[in-house]
């Protein structure tokens, strides 16, 4: 499901997609991604193709949060927690710090 899910938002476009192993450390899920979309309508395209292909791909109905403004999105899909961003609410939440291991830094991972 983590592969599906870095190729969608890759496949449309994200920027700055990041991936991180949540195995351990939480109950919720085993990976969380978090990537960025240029517009709140980028933002929503992502969040819903992917929900599209999860369920056509992977046979799984997920739970979206936020696709009306499109500012921040979302997306639990069971294993893998989803979160689309625009730049601005991305870096006002900066999730990646509360995640990411002690002396990690924020890259590119597709």
């Amino acid at each position: 499901m983590l592969a599906l899910v870095l190729k969608s938002v890759d496949d449309d476009k994200a920027e700055d997609i990041v991936q991180i192993d949540l195995r351990g450390r939480s109950d919720v899920a085993d990976y969380m991604v978090i990537c960025s979309g240029r517009s709140s309508r980028q933002v929503a395209s992502i969040s819903e193709k992917l929900a599209d292909r999860l369920k056509q791909e992977m046979r799984i109905s997920v739970r979206m949060e936020g696709k009306e403004t499109g500012d921040w999105v979302l997306i639990d899909a069971g294993d893998v927690i989803v979160h689309v961003f625009r730049p601005e609410v991305r870096e006002f939440y900066q999730l990646e710090k509360m995640w990411l291991p002690a002396g990690a830094t924020r890259s590119a991972q597709a």
